[in-house]
């Protein structure tokens, strides 16, 4: 009986045509890899969701009732449906930390109206307007103010005014307050004359959840992309480290982790120096109204939609949604944005009309575990081509040798015998290799048919093992030309 059938037996004396079907041959190489997201952060106690649950998001709205209307998971999840509305995303949502401290910061009305008019205040990008009327003191435009800023239901701030003063306070205990961006007059707005506004930066933010109940909840759940909105040390070290564990061999549910900080070139460089994962991205977001956890759903919806298309592919010049650009006195330099790119951190550009775009996004790994400097996962592309190859590979080969026998070559088996041999394995990983050449993420597939290792295990003769040296393509990033020319 030369052909192994996987459900007709041989002990068959009944009159009939039986036919089984065999799908092991239907799909190629090149296979859909279904990207699931994850996004983290804290909600607040008008939300639904328990918290440390994980939960599949379907529109912002749902995100609003799960997790309370200005929460910074409700605002991650606007964000993230603005720039993908077509991957799987899940949430997994954090309590405040109970010893934790919210930020806290101070706009100072001085002077009386001598114009009526409105105040364009800006809260974490969220534009608040309060009516001024020419004669209003400064208790009352900052009672007025204060109003305007709490009738606002997506503000990332509370207030509450005193003499003049509004004292904003953010939603959320913990470090990612300090970064809520409070200004006047965005885009290009009057303040009623007469008015003088003085405004003190949020700061005294302290305690961020405990990272590591947050990833107990992700369990062995594959998310492909992470949006991360705590960036202090503790908690980049976790999901770090909870990274590498998935990326292994063993567990193969590897996933990348898109953070963002704000601060001046020197904080954002020291904290880029400070960490070395080939799982972490942190886009910098100086200068920009959005708060640093928005920004990492826009980065992170990116990279799981177009990564999604082709991973290979870099993801420069793409477009923001719902992100405001900084000032262009507040931008870097391209020379600024060149030294963060050495140091781990991601940059952005802003195009004539405003529009935030990717300008890199790397990963955070510099060095290798010897510390010599190492550019192997520099970009982002990198992780993301290798996961989609070792998922490809295995599918591959998983479904169309479910259930093989394994021999030597060079033995007169049947043609239709579900048998593995290592010259048929090294076959089948050159034909794979063609398949991800066509679809252009690997290159010299000649290279790589030569130095193909396939062989029986020696002291395991029911394990096959392979050596895949692939070459992976590379990303346009640099052009570089020399004109020379004749007078």
């Amino acid at each position: 009986m030369p052909i192994s059938f996987n459900e007709i037996t041989p002990n068959l004396r009944v009159p009939f045509v039986y036919a089984e079907f065999d799908s092991s041959n239907a799909l190629g190489a090149g296979v859909l890899m279904p990207y699931k997201v994850l996004v983290c952060g804290q909600k607040l106690a008008a939300g639904t969701q328990a918290e440390l649950t994980p939960v599949r998001i379907t529109s912002k709205e749902q995100a609003v009732t799960l997790f309370g209307a200005g929460s910074m998971l409700a605002q991650s999840l606007a964000t993230y449906k603005l720039n993908d509305e077509m991957t799987e995303v899940w949430a997994i949502a954090v309590d405040d930390l109970a010893a934790g401290v919210k930020a806290t910061g101070t706009v100072t009305i001085t002077g009386a109206a001598t114009e009526s008019g409105t105040l364009a205040f800006y809260v974490g990008g969220r534009r608040i307007r309060a009516a001024v009327t020419s004669g209003d003191q400064p208790t009352a435009i900052a009672t007025a103010l204060a109003a305007a800023v709490n009738a606002e239901t997506d503000s990332p701030c509370t207030a509450t005014s005193d003499a003049g003063v509004v004292t904003l306070s953010a939603q959320h205990k913990g470090e990612a307050g300090n970064g809520i961006d409070l200004r006047l007059n965005y885009y290009g707005e009057s303040t009623p004359a007469g008015v003088t506004v003085a405004i003190v930066a949020m700061s005294g933010g302290t305690g961020n959840p405990d990272a590591d109940e947050v990833i107990a909840a992700m369990a062995d759940v594959q998310y492909h992309i992470i949006c991360w909105p705590w960036t202090d040390a503790a908690s980049l070290t976790g999901i770090e480290a909870e990274l590498l564990d998935r990326s292994g061999p063993l567990r193969m549910i590897e996933g990348q982790a898109i953070a963002s900080a704000v601060g001046t070139h020197g904080t954002l460089g020291t904290l880029g120096d400070s960490r070395n994962s080939q799982h972490l991205t942190i886009m910098h977001a100086h200068g920009m109204p959005t708060p640093t956890w928005e920004v990492a759903a826009w980065v992170a919806a990116t990279a799981a939609y177009y990564g999604n298309i082709d991973p290979a592919r870099p993801f420069q010049t793409l477009p923001s949604s719902g992100i405001l650009a900084p000032a262009e006195a507040d931008r870097f330099t391209m020379s600024e944005n060149n030294l963060l790119l050495f140091d781990g951190i991601s940059t952005f550009t802003v195009d004539a009309g405003g529009v935030v775009r990717i300008q890199r996004l790397i990963t955070t790994y510099k060095q290798n575990a010897a510390g010599a400097d190492d550019a192997a996962y520099l970009d982002l592309t990198t992780p993301l081509t290798l996961s989609y190859l070792r998922y490809s590979f295995r599918s591959y080969i998983l479904r169309k040798y479910p259930r093989h026998k394994l021999a030597d070559d060079g033995n007169n088996f049947g043609p239709g015998q579900a048998i593995m041999t290592p010259k048929l394995g090294k076959a089948e990983a050159i034909a794979w290799a063609r398949t991800m050449e066509a679809m252009g993420l690997v290159e010299n597939v000649d290279a790589f048919g030569a130095a193909v290792i396939c062989e029986r295990n020696v002291t395991d003769r029911n394990r096959l093992d392979l050596y895949l040296p692939t070459d992976l393509v590379n990303q346009f990033m640099v052009g570089a030309a020399k004109i020379s020319f004749i007078l």
